[in-house]
């Protein structure tokens, strides 16, 4: 099983970046834990963090080749980026859209996804388990894809 976890803008500066939204772990932090469970999942994970909407798209790309699942935190492009939209949605892999804080609790504008109509599901408000969690559901969902 293969997984892409693909971290969207301002997330490397998770750990200083709003501790009382996002919590005190660091990208590096959250990262060891998505290597971890994965391990003990038996699937192979391919992690990137991109603050550019175009980098992001090319990692979409990137995942039709080798991918069979992508589990993606947009961050702020999850309210306005239909390219990442088109990107998913072209690639045609099962996706899970992640967020560590609970973006319906939030500000008005971070009420709305445009990448989650073209998602599976989306785990929000979990914090670093909001990838967990996802992770769990991307071995699930490509299990009962092969069966």
């Amino acid at each position: 099983m293969r997984v892409r976890v693909i971290h969207g803008p301002n997330l490397n500066l998770l750990g200083k970046r709003d501790p009382e939204v996002y919590g005190s772990h660091t990208l590096d932090d959250i990262n060891a834990e998505i290597q971890t469970l994965a391990a003990q999942l038996n699937i192979e994970v391919r992690i990137s963090q991109h603050n550019s909407e175009g980098a992001i798209v090319d990692a979409i790309h990137e995942c039709a080749e080798w991918a069979e699942a992508i589990v993606i935190n947009p961050a702020a492009y999850t309210h306005y980026s239909i390219a990442i939209c088109d990107a998913l949605k072209a690639v045609r892999l099962p996706t899970i859209e992640v967020h560590l804080s609970n973006i319906h609790a939030r500000e008005e504008f971070r009420h709305k996804s445009v990448t989650a109509p073209v998602c599976i599901g989306q785990i929000a408000g979990f914090g670093v388990s909001s990838y967990l969690l996802a992770l769990h559901a991307a071995k699930d969902i490509i299990q009962k894809r092969w069966r």
